[in-house]
């Protein structure tokens, strides 16, 4: 199988984080000496041959060091794949998708994605079992809700990024435009072979700033990101 080309999605708005000062998105606030979004196109530009980064249109000028292209992004996560996805070059046969707000993910992680792809997967993501109790609660609101029950957690586990495709796999899903809170969950609905890999604690999602301090810690041993 060919080449790996990651895409680095950087072009959500993160309002759930809050203000970043000078106005930017989270992904521009500062992590272990670097921008966060710094970090995750190390890890793809160690493992892949190629990074496109996906940003607020606000924000394309803003980038060009470490990445082979920068495009706008849409209004969703799935439409900004889409829009990544017209800047992959036609040799590539296995594209990765990655949240930029998961610095903390290792270019091993995206090593293992892309092995398990080119080892006959259409899709592979990385995942680690579910440890807490889950509770059902179907009305929630700022005050909290009535809990109807609980969720037998064995054999749940959460899915990060970075996650690999079958190139052919993740366009064929994108058809019609379909919307969705990660692209295996396309591939899925498409019929296609999903695999899950071992995943890593330090690929935390970082929502809110809380989340930065946990990542920030585990990140301050690697050294400082690179571009950008």
């Amino acid at each position: 199988m060919g080449r790996a080309w990651a895409l680095v999605l950087a072009a959500g708005a993160g309002t759930r984080y809050g203000a970043v000062a000078g106005g930017h998105t989270k992904v521009m606030a500062n992590i272990a000496g670097r921008p966060m979004v710094a970090w995750g196109v190390k890890a793809a530009r160690a493992a892949c041959d190629g990074v496109t980064l996906v940003v607020a249109p606000s924000m394309v000028d803003r980038f060009g060091a470490g990445v082979d292209a920068v495009v706008a992004g849409e209004g969703t996560r799935s439409g900004s794949v889409r829009a990544g996805l017209e800047m992959v070059p036609d040799d590539v046969d296995v594209v990765v998708c990655h949240d930029a707000a998961r610095p903390g993910a290792s270019a091993e992680l995206f090593a293992a994605v892309i092995g398990a792809v080119r080892g006959g997967a259409d899709a592979a993501v990385p995942a680690l079992a579910v440890s807490d109790t889950l509770k059902r609660v179907p009305e929630w609101s700022d005050s909290g809700g009535i809990v109807a029950g609980t969720v037998d957690r064995s054999g749940l586990f959460g899915v990060q990024t970075p996650q690999a495709f079958r190139r052919e796999a993740l366009v064929a899903a994108h058809v019609g435009e379909p919307e969705a809170t990660d692209d295996a969950a396309l591939v899925e609905a498409a019929g296609g072979t999903v695999v899950a890999v071992p995943g890593e604690a330090a690929a935390h999602k970082v929502t809110t700033p809380a989340d930065l301090v946990v990542v920030e810690a585990l990140l301050r041993g690697r050294g400082a990101g690179g571009g950008l």
